[in-house]
């Protein structure tokens, strides 16, 4: 369960009546939050839910607003903002009982709002969720703090210390007490110890020796373990937040039986985050290069508006396989002959690849396990060191034929290096057989992770039978801990939940199509007899073939692209403005500065370059990084296996992207058009997406990726124009939605990416917005209140420096992927044809959370595998929505994703938008290890301090449109 911080309440938030909203006047004066009539009116989840579509009040008229009416506010004045922000979302709510109030768990609670009442809209229906209701006995809980002396950083042996310390004292010291244990510095009991502080002596035989022949051998460590009393978590408490009395979340209280529900498992399994995998969880099988996955589970215990809900999903990891490291040489570089030396670059990446996996040797009277520190950069014939008597030099194979009788076969590889820089310890390839149950953390190639997704995609019926039998191996009835001591209970079977089927929205193409508009059915729809509501003109375009397997493609290629193009709507010459050619995959950099070269000459700027890639991957990030940085040129790139297919689809998927590319719309919402979207369509809206990637694990100092998208189309909100910046490592907090620079001659210059977004919005519309819906993405609930403060904060500052007093109101939602939750149809006529729940089905009943405002949306049809809805949670809203008109409005936006028109999104498009652009910007800074290009289907920082690199500057022409697409 993550740790949120305090609770959140989110009444209290009335803005008085809604009169004057056209005018710019912001949400918040100058002098101080203003709290509207009644600051005491709340958003609860009382009251009758507002209609979807309510009649709307003729739309204000804009001021009118010229280039001038942006200009920058004080400095002061911007600076004061952040107190404001700050102080008005650390308002503390009213609990909504006459009980006595309760103690905030933290002095900076931040509250998000209120549930507005369930949704109404859609058809309704029933689901199983992976959720299982837990039942807690009212207990005396008691938090004790734990210091083991020598300090330790292995939580397996945190947990053998303990475990002997409860076997040599429960009876005596311990009042017969079972303690639950966290494997760092956290011990829970069910009852109080006689005591408030002890220190204890353990007693622990070394694991590695315990495998001796004879007892003599075995080495005993000695550790000082100090208790001490720290808290009196209360169950009381609890109750009362998950009966809505109390707005506040008691995670202590949820911590502590959280840790006596993993506490089982983690003795049994490996370990890795909230999951537990083991070879005994269900079948395991190769990935190639030496990588081996396990089965395992997810569990989480989380606060619903059910009560306690146990969350339980299956999963899948790669692991190291326990096999010689010579053997692993052989599979992860297809080194087959091992008799011959690693040239220095496989000598690096081996030693890449190894660091940090313990080993074992087998061969000595007991196992003994080292950790490889690196790789030597001598053969192992070469390697000599000194003896114990600090005066023979011997060779390593000399000293493991005169010690051990052993005649090594490899002495050509390199030795492994384990110890310390000043004292290394070689060991021999052949002799050194990996550890099971390492995890594997680095990037999985191609192959290996369409291994692992064939060996893990289930059905839904058998995703939930597993979600079933892990229950069953569980076996929390069985557990003392859990039942006898703690007095938990844990059904075991899924939650039955009330569920909605949202209706799908009508969509909008071009009315010389002998299809006007489609209504989608189960997330489905076509092209066919459909043209793009606002097809792009393309005049000036090429095309370069870099692919010397189909090189003779070009031509039709380009003939039957242009003719579907102009087929779906567009305008598209049909002649190329500059010749067609192709080029050898090594003279990327020339050919494409040639292409540039020779359009300067031309009337008008190149619009579209086709590019057809080269037959080996890797060459996809570089040609981006040209085009987009460099020359300034708008790419569309062709894998050339799929390029010489001809496939109708293939071109169809091309003419949407190349669409977008040259300025177009494919499609647009109905509603849109007719101006009938709610908290949308009456006043200039713009909508942002936000999203920041990280490296992947390994990748200690290379930068985090945020980019920022917005719409800059109302009332359409189609177009996205997107901006990317790099931050430092595993920076989660966007860090440039705004920022200033002291100019020598210009004093404070505003600038961020909210800004730069902004002023594109009134050059687009020739309006300023009056309302801002936020979508961010990938934000863990621990981050809720820190992403909210920095970037609330930030956008409120980049409104004010566009001019004094404007503050548009803004809702800020959270879209979360990375969760566990998953639904599953309880009928079979309530699915889609791959066996999912139907696209539109959105939950914010049983399995959501108590009070605040949030929901799962599953927006698209299934394809294989089991769906997995997204997640929204509601941390700000100034635009008070109600749950239908959010709810309906995410699902809507689902459909109008501009690529994949065979099967909608099952993220909100702007966040997806902003996820696919800081995606691309990674490849301008990093080398790339695998391609993209078209297709037929749609750890922890060692180092922040170090200075980020900052990201080539996207071309203007290239930011205009949507290029990551």
């Amino acid at each position: 369960m993550s740790g949120r911080g305090g609770g959140r309440g989110g009444g209290g938030r009335g803005r008085g009546q809604e009169s004057g909203r056209g005018q710019p006047s912001p949400s918040f004066p100058r002098g101080g939050r203003g709290r509207g009539r009644d600051s005491r009116r709340g958003r609860g989840p009382s009251g009758p839910p507002p209609q979807v579509a309510p009649t709307q009040p003729p739309a204000p008229s804009a001021p009118a607003i010229s280039s001038s009416t942006y200009h920058p506010s004080s400095s002061s004045g911007v600076e004061s903002l952040s107190r404001e922000v700050t102080q008005k979302l650390a308002l503390e709510p009213q609990a909504a009982t006459t009980a006595p109030p309760l103690p905030p768990s933290s002095s900076k609670a931040i509250r998000f709002p209120l549930r507005p009442g369930l949704g109404t809209v859609g058809r309704k229906c029933r689901v199983r969720a992976n959720h299982f209701l837990v039942d807690v006995a009212n207990r005396d809980l008691h938090h004790y703090d734990v210091s083991i002396t020598p300090e330790t950083i292995s939580k397996n042996l945190n947990r053998r210390i303990i475990e002997q310390l409860i076997k040599s004292y429960k009876e005596s010291h311990l009042g017969r007490r079972c303690p639950a244990y966290d494997g760092r510095k956290s011990l829970y009991t069910a009852g109080a110890l006689p005591f408030d502080s002890k220190e204890f002596v353990v007693k622990l035989i070394d694991e590695d020796r315990n495998r001796a022949s004879s007892t003599s051998a075995r080495k005993e460590r000695q550790y000082k373990v100090a208790i001490k009393l720290v808290s009196k978590p209360d169950l009381h408490y609890l109750q009362e937040f998950l009966r809505r009395r109390h707005f506040e979340c008691p995670q202590e209280t949820i911590q502590v039986l959280d840790v006596v529900l993993r506490a089982k498992p983690s003795e049994n399994y490996t370990v890795v985050g909230r999951a537990f995998f083991s070879p005994n969880l269900g079948q395991t099988g190769e990935l190639g290069n030496g990588i081996e996955y396990w089965k395992g589970f997810y569990q989480s215990l989380r606060p619903t508006q059910m009560g306690l809900s146990l969350n339980i999903d299956v999963s899948a990891r790669s692991f190291y396989e326990p096999i010689l490291v010579t053997e692993f040489v052989a599979k992860h570089f297809r080194h087959a002959n091992l008799t011959r030396p690693l040239s220095d670059q496989d000598r690096v990446k081996v030693k890449k690849a190894l660091k940090g996996v313990k080993i074992e040797l087998s061969h000595m009277e007991y196992a003994k396990t080292y950790k490889i520190s690196g790789i030597s950069r001598e053969p192992i014939s070469k390697l000599m060191f000194t003896l114990d008597d600090k005066k023979t030099n011997v060779s390593v194979v000399q000293y493991f034929r005169d010690k051990y009788n052993i005649v090594l076969k490899y002495t050509l590889l390199p030795a492994v290096q384990c110890g310390s820089e000043a004292k290394p310890v070689y060991l021999p390839m052949e002799l050194s057989k990996i550890v099971g149950g390492q995890r594997y953390t680095k990037k999985l190639n191609d192959q290996q992770v369409r291994s692992l997704l064939r060996a893990t995609c289930q059905r839904p019926r058998d995703r939930e039978q597993n979600i079933n039998w892990m229950m069953r191996a569980n076996n929390f009835q069985g557990d003392a801990l859990v039942d006898k001591e703690f007095g938990i209970h844990v059904k075991t079977e899924l939650a039955l939940v009330d569920a909605r089927v949202l209706p799908p929205p009508m969509l909008k193409y071009h009315d010389s199509g002998r299809e006007r508009s489609v209504n989608p059915s189960l997330g489905a729809w076509n092209m066919i007899n459909k043209k793009m509501v606002n097809g792009g003109k393309v005049d000036f375009w090429t095309c370069v073939n870099f692919s010397l397997e189909y090189a003779n493609i070009s031509q039709q290629f380009c003939t039957e692209l242009v003719k579907m193009c102009n087929s779906k709507g567009m305008e598209f010459c049909q002649t190329a403005s500059i010749r067609i050619r192709s080029a050898r995959p090594d003279r990327i950099d020339q050919t494409l500065l040639d292409i540039y070269k020779g359009s300067t000459g031309m009337t008008r700027p190149l619009q579209l370059l086709i590019i057809i890639l080269p037959d080996q991957t890797g060459s996809y990030g570089k040609i981006k990084r040209i085009c987009e940085t460099e020359l300034g040129i708008v790419s569309q790139c062709c894998q050339p296996k799929q390029a010489a297919r001809f496939s109708n689809q293939y071109f169809e998927n091309l003419a949407l992207k190349i669409n977008v590319k040259v300025g177009g719309r494919n499609t647009v919402l109905n509603d849109a058009i007719m101006r009938r979207i709610p908290l949308v369509s009456d006043l200039p809206t713009i909508i942002f997406g936000a999203d920041v990637t990280h490296p992947q694990p390994g990748e200690d100092s290379s930068s985090s990726i945020a980019a920022v998208v917005a719409s800059m189309d109302w009332p359409e909100v189609t177009k996205y124009r997107g901006i990317v910046s790099a931050q430092p490592h595993r920076e989660e907090i966007i860090q440039d939605l705004y920022k200033t620079v002291q100019d020598p001659q210009k004093g404070v210059v505003h600038g961020g990416m909210i800004r730069e977004l902004l002023v594109a919005f009134f050059r687009s519309t020739g309006q300023k917005p009056h309302r801002i819906i936020f979508y961010r993405d990938g934000v863990s609930e621990g981050q809720f209140s820190q992403v909210l403060l920095h970037e609330m904060d930030a956008i409120r500052k980049a409104c004010a420096s566009l001019q004094e007093g404007y503050m548009p109101r803004v809702t800020f939602v959270v879209v979360q992927k990375r969760h566990h939750t998953r639904l599953f149809p309880t009928e079979r006529d309530q699915t889609d044809k791959s066996g999912n729940i139907q696209p539109g089905t959105v939950v914010d009943t049983s399995i959501c959370h108590p009070t605040e405002f949030d929901f799962y949306l599953n927006s698209h049809a299934g394809i294989q595998g089991t769906s997995k809805p997204a997640h929204y949670h509601v941390l700000y809203d100034e635009n008070n929505f109600s749950a239908d008109i959010l709810q309906v409005l995410t699902n809507n936006l689902c459909y109008t994703y501009v690529i994949i028109f065979f099967n909608i999104i099952w993220n909100v498009p702007p966040a997806y938008y902003a996820h696919l652009a800081a995606f691309r910007a990674r490849y301008y800074v990093e080398d790339e290890t695998s391609d993209s290009g078209s297709t037929s289907g749609g750890g922890k920082a060692k180092d922040r301090n170090f200075e980020v690199r900052p990201l080539p500057s996207i071309k203007d022409n290239v930011k205009d449109v949507m290029f990551y697409c």
